[in-house]
């Protein structure tokens, strides 16, 4: 008989950490006498961060004696007290190999359900001094697990714990984690993860992301952390090519006052892989003295041109986009990575939404020239927002392309106050709203791609989202910093991505290309993520030790090591910034 050893509850507080502040509710205490267990937590415990822990689905976290005596042995530590991997509730027996999600259980006065594993997280690896603990957990098949409360009531140590009922599919906590964090997944296992109501939607939202990735014929939809690892850039068509290759410039042709179109051909006249419609390139140019600089452009033409298309927009101060305007010409020879991203048009038979801002029409542009090249059937929305008519680029071709398609309704906003409108009933005076966007009937199954600034794409995405659209069909692309991804950080930057403080180092060069920074590697930074956030740069990760896969970024042209093997290896041509180093000049789509 499985028995309550110790319940362990602790409110969240500020810690110190590698120079920031952590809000955390991992330190836990054993109190003593009866708690009462409520649908969010115990009372007197709380969550630092309920975007990955706490909520009715995580109320309760559950480690096993057992478990404490294999890391005593392992980590040689004899300072391990109930409450120190976070969990609410210690428990003799009740091993992460025999538990399975879905099970229910008995508790005092309380009836508990189980509904995942543990979150990988770097907390618990800081709450221990153990840097590496997430990835230990995983690979060491001993996470803990969730409780969800059925029936509230006091619990206390020294209760029995009774099994109620037993999970459908009797996949066990270890095998779930297993299924999510390693390589050489079991597809009937996946296939029982997806029958178990009790799984918390996060997780069976990555096993549906999971199961669509291994269907060959099928295109996954918007990626996840963990299925976005393994979604191919650059398929279908020919393979890219690795790092960067020259390319000539075959012609430069105005769009607007401030856009212009740069059309680049292979310059060894070898056949250019076909880009997927929403894609970019990366774009490197020696700007005066400094070190080469590189830019991510999307493909504005359709993607099945002998050519590729890129259209840059001259900004104030932007140090590439003014050498491309003023300095480059037809003949040029420039260092072109192969086509990649994951913001792309999927095929399917859902109606689509193609929503942009100024420059952003690019990569749904080459979007619409896909859909107009096939004729395709399915009901399509337009919509571009513009400062004036002499500023709407693409706005003939864009014209042209949505006439040539039988169901399609363009809408055009033009957000100067003074701005002359033509006579056309197509064209708006403002900026897009719910209510307009209400007006257009939108069907709720349609799948949207947004491209343009950040206010913009959150404006609209809120419109659609509010009008029915599920958030998993409305897909972004930005190409400054992507937002960071640091759960339970407090502390940020605030000022603008620049070159590390203190003396340059020796190594090779890094650059990181949304963000436009290049600096020498110094063994200083234990990993390539660590130099990003000496740099100020927007980051995304979680474990920081390999794991849990939302560090991974596209790796441009370059080599890396790990100083610590991820669990599981990214998807070629992208690499796991949190635990790598370059062994050679690198260029990261950071």
């Amino acid at each position: 008989m499985a028995t309550l050893l110790s319940v362990n509850v602790g409110m969240p507080k500020d810690v110190s950490w590698q120079g920031r502040t952590v809000r955390t509710g991992a330190w836990k205490a054993p109190v003593q006498g009866p708690r009462m267990v409520r649908r969010l937590n115990v009372d007197g415990d709380g969550q630092g961060d309920l975007a990955g822990h706490g909520g009715d689905i995580r109320a309760v976290l559950v480690y096993q004696l057992q478990s404490y005596q294999y890391w005593q042995e392992r980590l040689r530590r004899d300072d391990l007290t109930f409450g120190s991997f976070g969990e609410n509730f210690t428990v003799d027996g009740l091993p992460d190999d025999e538990v399975c999600i879905g099970d229910r259980y008995r508790i005092g006065e309380a009836e508990f359900e189980v509904t995942q594993p543990r979150v990988t997280c770097y907390r618990v690896g800081m709450r221990l001094g153990e840097p590496g603990m997430a990835t230990l957990l995983v690979a060491h098949h001993r996470p803990g697990f969730y409780l969800r409360v059925i029936t509230e009531g006091h619990v206390q140590a020294g209760d029995e714990i009774t099994l109620t009922r037993k999970g459908p599919e009797e996949l066990s906590v270890a095998d779930t984690d297993a299924l999510l964090y390693l390589p050489d997944r079991d597809p009937a296992k996946l296939g029982k993860a997806l029958n178990i109501p009790a799984l918390s939607p996060g997780w069976q939202q990555s096993f549906r992301e999971l199961a669509a990735a291994q269907q060959p014929k099928q295109q996954p939809g918007r990626p996840g952390e963990r299925a976005g690892a393994r979604q191919s850039s650059q398929e279908p068509g020919r393979p890219g090519w690795p790092g960067f290759k020259a390319m000539r410039v075959a012609r430069i042709v105005p769009e607007t006052p401030s856009v212009l179109s740069v059309y680049l051909d292979a310059a060894d006249d070898s056949p250019l892989p076909e880009a997927r419609p929403g894609q970019y390139l990366s774009i490197r140019l020696a700007v005066g003295d400094a070190a080469p600089a590189t830019r991510s452009y999307s493909l504005s033409c359709a993607p099945t041109a002998g050519s590729y298309r890129i259209s840059v927009k001259r900004e104030p101060h932007g140090t590439v986009s003014g050498y491309i305007h003023a300095t480059l010409r037809p003949g040029d020879l420039v260092d072109i990575a192969s086509p990649r991203g994951t913001f792309v048009l999927e095929e399917g038979i859902r109606p689509i939404v193609l929503v942009s801002a100024g420059i952003g029409a690019t990569p749904v542009l080459a979007m619409l020239h896909r859909l107009a090249a096939v004729r395709d059937p399915r009901l399509l929305w337009w919509i571009h927002a513009a400062h004036d008519r002499a500023h709407h680029v693409f706005a003939d071709e864009a014209h042209t392309l949505v006439a040539q398609l039988p169901n399609a309704h363009e809408h055009i906003y033009y957000t100067a106050e003074a701005a002359p409108l033509p006579d056309d009933p197509q064209v708006t005076h403002g900026r897009p709203t719910a209510s307009s966007l209400a007006a257009l009937n939108i069907p709720v199954d349609a799948d949207a791609y947004l491209c343009g600034p950040p206010a913009f794409m959150n404006d609209l995405g809120g419109f659609l989202r509010d009008r029915g659209l599920s958030p998993e069909r409305i897909r972004t692309e930005q190409f400054s910093a992507l937002p960071a991804v640091n759960p339970g950080v407090t502390t940020t930057a605030t000022g603008r991505p620049h070159r590390p403080p203190g003396p340059p180092g020796t190594g090779p060069l890094v650059t990181f290309a949304r963000s436009g920074i290049t600096t020498p590697w110094s063994p200083a930074h234990a990993s390539l993520l660590e130099l990003a956030e000496a740099c100020d740069i927007p980051t995304r990760w979680s474990c920081r030790t390999g794991v849990c896969h939302t560090c991974v970024t596209h790796l441009v042209a370059g080599g890396i090591t790990y100083s610590t093997p991820p669990l599981e290896p990214p998807e070629a041509g992208t690499v796991l910034v949190c635990c790598s180093t370059p062994t050679t000049e690198v260029v990261l789509d950071l």
